[in-house]
């Protein structure tokens, strides 16, 4: 089998949908008979084409990405990407006979696809990875307005449509879609992921969030709140794992409420690091807005943390309050 697989998020760009990439590739890789094409966006201005095993190409494209923010994609470098994916494609696709192609996100992803179909009659499949299903996120209802007639169409085109969690296919059933939806949740690797056996500092007690530092995320809320518990409890500590565009604000506001010596921002932190991170916390906090479903989250399960998080997306399928984690109401 050979599959052209799309995704404009690819560690070290983006986030949870990258990752969910890199471990299905990785799964792939196990398996001579599946070849893949994997098209996803560069962190520079250059092409640059690399392998997973012996049968995985990945192919990253130049998008005019802005190397000070890997954690987020502007409008502009989507639409570089659907540009420049969609005539990469096309060469691809008349030089290999492609059994079908597999795009996560509806848009832009999944609309490179649906034109591959019209053109080459390639079958396609769509992963629904949380902003491209139209009522995710505030931030775009302006764009949904546009989109979600093409939106709509990717997913009439595809031969399955895949949810990441139960929460995100009911959000989509509401764009009155007649497409019948999957779930498939994500994945991790509990190799790289698992508890450990050395003692923590008993003097302390450390909450981590690990997360895109962006307002999608809530972690202003989660030092805002942090404030309060440390002001009885000095013995807490916070720790934040990663980076976005809201790390500048949050920094202030962490100076503001005079908690510099009680919380520290680790940065972006490489994969396959992370796991030391979560190994020294004891407890795990995810204070999302909206959520698909979260890979941080199933990283700290398998690491042996207590979770606390927001009832949005796929938390509802991971947790059930005061048996495995604390769920806030929103």
């Amino acid at each position: 089998m050979r599959i052209l697989f799309f995704n404009y998020e690819f560690p070290p760009l983006g986030g949870g949908a990258g990752n969910a990439s890199y471990y299905l590739l990785g799964e792939y890789a196990k398996n001579p008979e599946i070849q893949v094409d994997f098209v996803t966006a560069s962190i520079d201005d250059k092409y640059h084409l690399s392998k997973m095993g012996e049968n995985i190409n990945i192919h990253r494209l130049p998008i005019g990405k802005n190397a000070s923010n890997i954690h987020y994609q502007t409008k502009k470098e989507l639409i570089s990407y659907t540009w420049n994916a969609y005539w990469f494609a096309r060469k691809l696709a008349k030089k290999n006979k492609y059994d079908l192609t597999h795009s996560f996100f509806s848009v832009p992803c999944g609309f490179i696809s649906m034109l591959l179909k019209w053109e080459y009659g390639l079958p396609y499949i769509v992963s629904l990875r949380g902003s491209d299903v139209p009522g995710y996120s505030e931030r775009f209802v302006g764009l949904y307005r546009w989109v979600t007639p093409i939106i709509l169409q990717v997913w009439n085109g595809a031969s399955f449509v895949i949810a990441n969690s139960q929460g995100l296919k009911e959000l989509a059933l509401k764009s009155e879609t007649k497409k019948e939806i999957g779930v498939i949740y994500n994945g991790i690797d509990t190799e790289e992921f698992f508890p450990t056996d050395v003692k923590k500092n008993p003097d302390e007690f450390t909450i981590i969030c690990v997360s895109r530092v962006t307002p999608r995320k809530g972690i202003r809320f989660l030092i805002q709140a942090f404030k309060i518990l440390s002001s009885k409890h000095n013995h807490l500590r916070l720790l934040i794992v990663g980076d976005g565009n809201e790390k500048k604000m949050l920094e202030d506001l962490v100076e503001d409420l005079e908690l510099k010596d009680k919380v520290e921002f680790a940065g972006a932190v490489a994969h396959n690091k992370v796991l030391a991170y979560y190994q020294r916390a004891n407890v795990f906090v995810l204070p999302s807005l909206n959520e698909g479903m979260s890979n941080v989250m199933l990283e700290a399960l398998a690491c042996g943390l207590p979770v606390v998080a927001t009832d949005t997306g796929g938390t509802k399928d991971l947790l059930t309050d005061e048996i495995n984690a604390l769920v806030l109401i929103m």
